[in-house]
């Protein structure tokens, strides 16, 4: 059975987290396309379609309009249920933007209700009691509080959900989690009497995001982080619009044959440790802000460094430095400022080592990633298999018949030390 429409329409507020999502659906059996925003032509024969935005860190006004630009297509494609995803860590700007979007996209759908659930326990990410677990630290204390662009000072989601929306909050917590997708289904119906419109929702393992997704089956939104997405296929195979043996062809990808590159933008504690491997025994050239504001050739400087390895070998170009030192260049440059400066120079870096014969592109960072996919031409993505929890290797779509390119969008905190190395192998890089 071919499914004639995509059952599944997404929208992610980053393009890392929409591969994360992505990647789960993938896993889950269904034909999954990335689209890089909303795109002119819809893909074929997939299961669920993810849109990717660039929306976490803009102005709330502007990231309800894309959200609900994306809507509006994916209705348009005949999708059945809807997906707001966002990180797993909850992290956006003070007056939101998962709250606003929340209520527009509720709003568009002529829905009251949804549960927001960014737990991912693979990579450490759990809820209990409301309150967000990285590992064994709370939120607030797990290195998230230093975040340059979406810092988390308070781990019960609960009250920071509250904060960002009029709609009323409340909490589905573990005592009835535990319990089932039955007893998740009834506290839902117990809270829309209660007049609750977004529910944050406990979770520690993967059996209770199972559960959490039957229970869900038939709400037209659900919002969290991609573990949650884990249980959504499922409803699908159960009414019998989905064929779960599609997932052993799911993942496939082609080929893709050229040079290689890391790019990493992102300052988190994962991506400073894969740097840090990195260098151990390959080459490296950092991107120093302070010297690209005062106007000098770094981009330059990157990409004759590149010429010289890449025949050889694969090569690392990266701003990721320490949460200290970034705060002394948000200092003199401004934060908005400070970071546009490194984006901006690992887009133009991408897009001068594409048209060189680059081919393979390993990319830290969302904000990253969205520059660097955006200079790429990418308007949209082939979901392979996984890497490492969170991230999963890709294939560019090209319509106009240019080279398909290999790629992997990694979230600042995703990924083990060795995910560089570990991610060029399953992008093909013989050379390591």
């Amino acid at each position: 059975m071919t499914t004639a429409r995509p059952l599944l329409g997404c929208i992610a507020d980053d393009f890392t987290g929409a591969t994360d999502l992505a990647n789960m659906l993938v896993r889950e059996g269904m034909r999954t396309v990335q689209t890089i925003g909303v795109p002119e032509a819809a893909p074929q024969d997939v299961d669920a379609i993810v849109v990717a935005l660039k929306s976490r860190t803009v102005p709330a006004a502007e990231a309800v309009a894309d959200s609900l630009a994306a809507l509006r297509w994916l209705q348009q494609q005949g999708c059945r249920q809807f997906f707001f995803k966002y990180c797993s860590t909850f992290d956006s700007t003070a007056k939101g933007n998962i709250g606003p979007v929340t209520d527009a996209l509720l709003q568009a759908l002529g829905s009251d209700f949804t549960i927001a659930c960014p737990v991912f326990p693979e990579t450490g990410r759990t809820l209990y009691r409301g309150h967000l677990f990285i590992q064994d630290q709370l939120l607030n204390e797990s290195g998230m509080q230093n975040h340059p662009l979406t810092p988390m000072t308070d781990a019960n989601l609960v009250r920071v959900l509250q904060q960002q929306t009029p709609s009323k909050v409340g909490l589905i917590g573990y005592p009835v989690v535990s319990q089932g997708s039955e007893k998740i289904h009834a506290e839902i119906a117990a809270l829309r009497r209660q007049g609750v419109r977004m529910a944050i929702v406990d979770a520690l393992e993967n059996q209770d995001l199972y559960a959490i997704g039957a229970a869900c089956a038939d709400l037209p939104l659900v919002t969290g982080g991609s573990g949650i997405a884990l249980g959504l296929p499922a409803n699908f195979v159960r009414a019998g619009l989905l064929q779960p043996q599609q997932g052993a062809k799911a993942s496939e990808l082609p080929s893709v044959e050229g040079w290689s590159v890391v790019l990493a933008g992102s300052a988190s504690k994962a991506t400073n440790a894969q740097v840090a491997a990195w260098m151990e025994k390959r080459p490296a050239f950092r991107l120093d802000p302070l010297a690209l504001a005062r106007g000098e050739a770094v981009v330059a400087q990157a990409l004759a460094f590149a010429k010289q390895y890449l025949e050889q070998q694969p090569v690392l170009i990266y701003a990721t430095t320490t949460p200290e030192q970034v705060k002394q260049v948000q200092a003199e440059l401004g934060v908005e400022r400070a970071g546009l400066l490194i984006e901006q120079a690992l887009a133009d870096i991408a897009a001068a080592l594409q048209a060189g014969g680059v081919r393979r592109f390993v990319i830290a960072g969302g904000e990253t990633s969205g520059a660097v996919v955006k200079a790429l031409g990418v308007r949209a993505l082939r979901i392979g298999a996984q890497i490492d929890p969170g991230v999963p290797a890709t294939a560019s779509i090209a319509a106009d018949g240019s080279p398909a390119l290999a790629l992997a969008l990694k979230s600042g905190n995703f990924g083990a030390t060795d995910f560089f190395e570990k991610a060029l192998r399953q992008l093909g890089e013989t050379r390591l």
